[in-house]
């Protein structure tokens, strides 16, 4: 029943993301970054808050991107969604079989994919930055590339990640940042700064593209 509950929802959740996002006008601020990591010969990583899933699924499409989704019942219904636009999923958590996904991303990277992360899932706290991508940029040279989506119409809904529902033909910006080097032999206080660094990183996208419209 719970499969069958999640198939159901990853169709649902297809169909809106796709009719919405068709109507949406895009604009984007950074499009270099994105480039600057292709040209060095390495893959990127995607780094983003958990709220602004809707409208990344519907950006980020049909690139083979391999995203880390939980385990549970909800990360589920996302790999069914998402795997329809031309997602990949490694299926694991911070709580969770999350070593085994980043070893299945590690091999994905290997193999020529990007990987992504909604780094503050599954379950928060809201806007905190866990270490996964540092870890993973670590082990396999990649680089971690942090977005933001802002939209200047949407749903926002009482949850715990705040999570947005854009309205048809809203306007959105996607804020994209230079990318985050990990060095494979960096220290563990060099690790924590990066670490901080990708969070000051998120946090200000945050605060620009929020404060866009």
């Amino acid at each position: 029943m719970d499969r069958w509950k999640a198939w159901l929802i990853g169709w649902i959740g297809f169909f809106v993301i796709g009719i919405i996002g068709r109507t949406m006008r895009w604009q984007s601020v950074g499009d270099s970054y994105l480039d600057e990591i292709y040209k060095s010969g390495n893959r990127a990583i995607f780094t983003f808050w958990h709220g602004r899933i809707f409208p990344a699924t519907y950006y980020w499409r049909n690139r083979g991107i391999v995203v880390m989704t939980s385990m549970n019942r909800d990360g589920e219904s996302i790999a069914q969604c998402i795997q329809r636009f031309g997602y990949g999923a490694a299926r694991g958590s911070s709580s969770r079989g999350g070593f085994k996904a980043l070893a299945q991303m590690a091999r994905d990277i290997r193999h020529g994919r990007d990987t992504a992360f909604t780094i503050d899932g599954p379950r928060g706290p809201r806007y905190i930055a866990k270490q996964g991508p540092v870890l993973l940029a670590m082990k396999t040279g990649a680089a971690i590339f942090c977005f933001h989506i802002s939209m200047k119409r949407k749903i926002q809904l009482k949850s715990w990640d705040e999570f947005q529902i854009p309205l048809p033909f809203t306007r959105a910006i996607v804020l994209k940042a230079a990318p985050i080097w990990v060095p494979h032999d960096a220290p563990e206080a060099h690790l924590r700064d990066l670490h901080l660094q990708m969070q000051d990183t998120l946090d200000d996208l945050r605060k620009r593209g929020d404060s866009w419209w």
